[in-house]
C-alpha cells in the first residue's frame, strides 16, 4: 500500500469517527458563539464590545485569556487588540479574565489532527475543522502546544477592530457627524474639526450601541505596534520585583500548608505517625490528602519543618523500581504486539535493506523533569456554597471541573483567578496540586489555605518527559542515502496525562514520532513507525513533547547517513528536501553561520533541521573541544513562524528555547531507584549555566505561511545540532540524551 493510501485510510477513519460524533453537537451548536462572560458583569455606562474589550469612563480593560508562564503572551495578546483598536501602548489595563467557553482555543483542536502541517488537502482540512468544532463544544480554554498566537492572531485583532468602529459610531451619534469622517489615534476618536475625544468619554454612548461586526483588518504594512519592537507590559514590574506571581498571592485570614505523598508515584500510604509534628510551634493541624498528608501552619516554613517530623510508611511503586528495568521495557517494545502506527512509508525500505549494505543505529532519551523556578502552589477557600481558587494554570476551564469533582460540586460553583507563573514547561498542565489544596481547604471550610510544594516534593511528584528509544536502519550507496527506516518506541505522555484527568485517549499517539515523520525529505525509501511502550513511571507534556526526543533521533540519523555517503551535512539536507519553503529556512541558517568556512583547530560545526508545531527550524551549533570539555561557542537559528508580532519577544523566546534545549541535552535526566526519582533539586538536574551560554543569533524567515507559535519549536532542533557539532569536532557520535554520559562539557 502506498504512503498516500495509508495516510488517507487513517485520516478517513479518524474523520468518519469525528464526524459521526459531531452530529450530536448539531450544526447550529457548532456555529453559534459562546456567550460573552463580560456582559453579565457590566455596570451602567460600561461598554462591553465582546469577550475581550470593555471601556468605562475610568479606563479601558483588555482580556488576555492565554496563561503567561514567562513567554510574554500577556503582552502580545494585548498588542493584537491594541493594534486594531488604535490604543496608545500601555494606555489600558490587562486581565487574564475568568474561565469561560468563550475563550476556547481555536488552534489546539486543529493542531491535534494527525496530519502534516503542510498538508492542506481536503481530508486534513476536514479533519482539522471537525477537531476544532469538538474543542469548541468542550469549551476548551487552554494554553499549550505553541497555540496562543495561532489562536489569537485573528480573533483578538477582530475584537479590537469591532471596539474601534463601535466607538466611532458612538462619537458620530454624540457629535452629529458622519462615521466616514472620523478616524482614531492613541485611544481617541478624532473629529473632523481635529478635536480628540477619549474613548473613555464615549463609553456610555457606546454601551447603548450593538457592537459592529465584520470589520476588515489592517494590512501588515499599516501596523503601528505589531511587527515593531515593544516593551512587554510585564517587564517593568518583573524588573522591579513588583509583579505578583501565584506564589506571591495573599488572602486575608489565610493558613499555610505543605503536603507530602508517597515518593513512589501514586504508591499507597500504609501509615504515619504525626505526633511530633502536631506538637511543633505554629502547627494548626495535620490532615489527610489522597495518598499522603498535609500540615497546616501559620507560615510555610513551619509547615515544611513539620512534614520532616512525620514518620511515614510508604507502599511500593506500581512501575519497575529500578531505572535499568525501564530501559529494558522500552527496548523490548519494538514488536508487532506493541506496534502503534506507521506514519510515513515512501518506497520500500524492506527491499532496500535486502539489496544494499545497511547501517544500524540506536538512539535514546531518558526521562527529564520540568523544574520551573516557581514551585507548585495554590490557594483554595471552600465554603458551603462554593470554592475560590488562586493559582497559575494553563487549563482554566478544565480546572473548574477538576476542583468541582474533588469537592463534589458543580463547575459553576468554582471561581478561579489565574496568576502569572514562574515557568511551567508543561508542569502546570497538571491538576494534582490544585486538587490537593482543595482537599485541605475542604477540611477547613471558610479558611483560605495556601499550599506550597517544597522543591523536593515538586521534583518527586513531577511527571517527566517520556522515556524513549529509536532504532534506525539506513542504506547508503553511490554517494547517496538510499533508505532510512526509523522506528521509535516510547511511553505515551498524552495517554498518561489524559488518564489523570479522566480522559481516555484511544488510538495511536502521534506525539511518539512528532518531529520525525514531519521531516521533509524525499528519500527513495523512508519509513517512520511508532511503538507503544506500556506505561512505566507516569509522564506528561514537556516543552515540545515528543519532538524534543524524536527530532534528535531523526535528524542525527540523517546526519550520520549523509556523512557516510560523503555528503556535506547542509548540502545533503538541501538536496533531499522536497518542500521549498523549508529549504529557505535551511539556506538562511547556512548564510548566517557562513557554512563551509574554515574553523579553528579542535572546533566543530553541526547543522540540524526539525519541524514541529508547524514551524520549520534550522540550527547550526559551533563548539570547541577543550581539555576541560566541550564548549558551545555560537548558535545560529532560522525559523518560519509567519508574521512576527513582537520582534524583541520573538528573539528572546527563540534564544530561551535554544538554551532550554541545549542545557537539558547536556545535563538533565530523571532516573528511578527503589521506585523513587533520584533527583530532588536543581543541582542534580542541571540546565545550562550562565557561563556556558553561547552567543545566539536568530533570523525570522517569512515564506508567507500562516502565523505559528514559537515557544516550543526551537527546542527540538538544539540537541541534534549539538550532537552533530560534537561529532564534527571530536569524531565521537553521541546517541543518547543527556550527552554528559559520553562527553564532558566545559
Amino acid at each position: 500500500m502506498s504512503a498516500v493510501a495509508k495516510v488517507a485510510r487513517r485520516g478517513f477513519l479518524l474523520a468518519s469517527a469525528a464526524v459521526t460524533g459531531g452530529v450530536a453537537f448539531g450544526v447550529w451548536a457548532v456555529r453559534n458563539p459562546h456567550g460573552n462572560p463580560l456582559a453579565a458583569q457590566a455596570e451602567d455606562g460600561e461598554a462591553v464590545f465582546n469577550p475581550w474589550v470593555t471601556v468605562t469612563a475610568q479606563g479601558i480593560t483588555l482580556i488576555a485569556p492565554h496563561a503567561d508562564k514567562g513567554q510574554g503572551v500577556f503582552s502580545t495578546q494585548a498588542a493584537l487588540i491594541a493594534e486594531e483598536m488604535d490604543l496608545a501602548w500601555g494606555d489600558f489595563d490587562v486581565s487574564f479574565g475568568m474561565p469561560s467557553p468563550a475563550y476556547w482555543n481555536r488552534a489546539l483542536g486543529s493542531g491535534a489532527a494527525p496530519f502534516l502541517s503542510r498538508d492542506h488537502g481536503s481530508l486534513p482540512t476536514l479533519m482539522r475543522g471537525v477537531m476544532t468544532a469538538a474543542f469548541k463544544m468542550l469549551g476548551g480554554m487552554g494554553t499549550g502546544g505553541s497555540s496562543s498566537m495561532p489562536d489569537s492572531f485573528i480573533k483578538l485583532r477582530a475584537a479590537g477592530a469591532s471596539a474601534r468602529e463601535t466607538l466611532k459610531r458612538a462619537a458620530a451619534k454624540v457629535h452629529g457627524v458622519r462615521v466616514a469622517d472620523l478616524r482614531t489615534e492613541n485611544s481617541h476618536v478624532i473629529l473632523p474639526s481635529g478635536d480628540a475625544i477619549p474613548y473613555t468619554a464615549l463609553a456610555e454612548a457606546a454601551a447603548d450601541l450593538p457592537p459592529v461586526g465584520e470589520v476588515a483588518l489592517r494590512d501588515q504594512s499599516e501596523w503601528k505596534l505589531l511587527g515593531h519592537d515593544m516593551l512587554r507590559l510585564d517587564i517593568p514590574p518583573k524588573s522591579t520585583g513588583t509583579l505578583t506571581y501565584g506564589i506571591d498571592v495573599s488572602v486575608p485570614g489565610m493558613k499555610y500548608a505543605a503536603v507530602r505523598t508517597n515518593p513512589r508515584q501514586f504508591g499507597a500510604l500504609r501509615g504515619y505517625d504525626a505526633s511530633r509534628a502536631e506538637a511543633m510551634r505554629g502547627v494548626d493541624r495535620v490532615v489527610a490528602v489522597t495518598g499522603g498528608v498535609a500540615v497546616v501552619a501559620d507560615n510555610t516554613w513551619r509547615a515544611f519543618q513539620a512534614l520532616d517530623a512525620i514518620d511515614f510508611d510508604w507502599g511500593p511503586a506500581s512501575y519497575p523500581a529500578e531505572q535499568a528495568d525501564h530501559w529494558r521495557e522500552v527496548a523490548a517494545s519494538f514488536t508487532e504486539e506493541r506496534f502503534d502506527q506507521q506514519y510515513l512509508d515512501l518506497g520500500d525500505v524492506d527491499a532496500a535493506s535486502i539489496e544494499g549494505p545497511t547501517v544500524d543505529l540506536e538512539y535514546r532519551a531518558g526521562y527529564v523533569g520540568h523544574q520551573p523556578l516557581e514551585p507548585l502552589n495554590a490557594i483554595v477557600e471552600v465554603t458551603d456554597t462554593g470554592a475560590t481558587v488562586w493559582a497559575g494554570h494553563q487549563l482554566p476551564t478544565f480546572l473548574l471541573q477538576q476542583v468541582a469533582n474533588t469537592l463534589e460540586m458543580e463547575p459553576d460553583q468554582v471561581t478561579f483567578y489565574n496568576q502569572f507563573m514562574g515557568g511551567s514547561f508543561g508542569h502546570r498542565l497538571e491538576f494534582g496540586f490544585v486538587k490537593q489544596a482543595a482537599e485541605i481547604a475542604n477540611q477547613m471550610k471558610g479558611v483560605p489555605v495556601k499550599l506550597t510544594y517544597t522543591r523536593e516534593e515538586d521534583f518527586a511528584h513531577d511527571f517527566p518527559r517520556q522515556i524513549t528509544m529509536a532504532r534506525a536502519r539506513g542504506v547508503v550507496s553511490d554517494g547517496q542515502v538510499k533508505s532510512l527506516d526509523l522506528s521509535i518506541a516510547s511511553v505515551s505522555a498524552v495517554s498518561s496525562q489524559g488518564a489523570r484527568i479522566g480522559f481516555s485517549i484511544p488510538g495511536p499517539d502521534s506525539e511518539i514520532v512528532a518531529g520525525a515523520w514531519s521531516q521533509p525529505y524525499g528519500l527513495e525509501n523512508f519509513r517512520v513507525r511508532a511503538y507503544r511502550v506500556p506505561e512505566l513511571a507516569p509522564t506528561s507534556s514537556w516543552r515540545s513533547v515528543g519532538a524534543s526526543s524524536s527530532g534528535f533521533f531523526a535528524d542525527c540519523s540523517m546526519d550520520e547517513l549523509l556523512i557516510l555517503a560523503g555528503q556535506d551535512p547542509l548540502e545533503g539536507r538541501l538536496a533531499a528536501m522536497n518542500y521549498q519553503p523549508y529549504r529557505r529556512v535551511l539556506e538562511r541558517v547556512g548564510e548566517m553561520s557562513n557554512w563551509g568556512s574554515k574553523l579553528g583547530p579542535e572546533q566543530g560545526r553541526g547543522v540540524s533541521f526539525v519541524e514541529s508545531f508547524g514551524v520549520p527550524v534550522a540550527m547550526v551549533v559551533e563548539v570547541s573541544n577543550t581539555p576541560a570539555g566541550i564548549r558551545i561557542d555560537r548558535v545560529f537559528t532560522a525559523l518560519d513562524v509567519g508574521p512576527v508580532v513582537d520582534p524583541v519577544n520573538f528573539e528572546n523566546l527563540v534564544q530561551g528555547g535554544v538554551v532550554w534545549g541545549l542545557g537539558h541535552a547536556m545535563n538533565s535526566e530523571i532516573t528511578y531507584a527503589d521506585g523513587m526519582a533520584e533527583q530532588s533539586n536543581f543541582n542534580q538536574h542541571e540546565a545550562m549555566r550562565l557561563y556556558q551560554c553561547p552567543e545566539i543569533m536568530v533570523s525570522a524567515v517569512d515564506t508567507g505561511s500562516s502565523i505559528r507559535g514559537v515557544g516550543e519549536p526551537p527546542v527540538p532542533a538544539a540537541p541534534p545540532a549539538l550532537g552533530n557539532a560534537i561529532f564534527d569536532a571530536t569524531g565521537i557520535r553521541v546517541r543518547e540524551l543527556p550527552m554528559n554520559k559520553h562527553v564532558d562539557f566545559l
